[in-house]
């Protein structure tokens, strides 16, 4: 896999190899991982999770992030979830990334922080989105820090958590979001990710 987004290669180029996009365009967090590849076989569960309220899951799903994170997790200060909108959450009424990073918490012991990172403005779902351009736009200036939280995330390394990482456009806007408050380094576990990403604009 590439050594620092995990996107799996085809073959094996030897460790400490990067893919094409960390190549020409170094992604803001340090390292992405995930405990599985999202396909026929993982999704429904995971949409389970996040839509159907089968809360059951969660701590399947996190005893995966703690084997994929092991070694993100030794080096971790905070764990942070991925924010949702307050519209949302009134909607669905949880957070599914919340959910599996305190489950992660109370397994490491781990700092956790469910209000370091905050969504600041409503955005359409991202899987409206067609490609990877109009997902990166769809998100920016989308999250923040709030002022109380920057002292905790200032010189911290902060493990990140989501349920699938499909373009990266999201942790990307989070991780870029938690550097400019100070963060040291954001490291990035999810259930799944997708392999084959979605065509980019041209």
């Amino acid at each position: 896999m590439c050594a620092t987004c995990g996107l799996p290669f085809e073959f094996d180029p030897g460790a400490e190899s990067l893919c094409g996009s960390c190549l020409s365009n170094p992604p803001a967090f340090d390292c992405a991982r995930a405990a599985v590849r999202y396909d026929d076989a993982s999704k429904g569960a995971i949409l389970a999770l996040k839509r159907a309220d089968r809360l059951e899951f969660a701590d399947l799903f996190a005893r995966w992030l703690r084997h994929a994170a092991h070694p993100l997790l030794e080096h971790a200060d905070l764990i942070v979830p991925v924010p949702l909108h307050r519209f949302r959450l009134w909607s669905r009424r949880y957070n599914q990334s919340a959910i599996l990073a305190q489950r992660l918490h109370r397994m490491s012991g781990k700092r956790y922080d469910p209000f370091a990172l905050v969504r600041a403005r409503s955005t359409p779902s991202q899987g409206e989105m067609p490609s990877v351009k109009a997902r990166r736009r769809n998100v920016r200036g989308a999250f923040r820090v709030p002022e109380r939280r920057v002292k905790s995330i200032s010189g911290a390394s902060v493990l990140l958590v989501d349920d699938v990482l499909t373009t990266g456009a999201t942790i990307e806007a989070c991780a870029r979001t938690l550097k400019r408050a100070g963060a040291k380094k954001v490291f990035v576990i999810t259930i799944a990710r997708v392999a084959r990403p979605l065509p980019r604009d041209v």
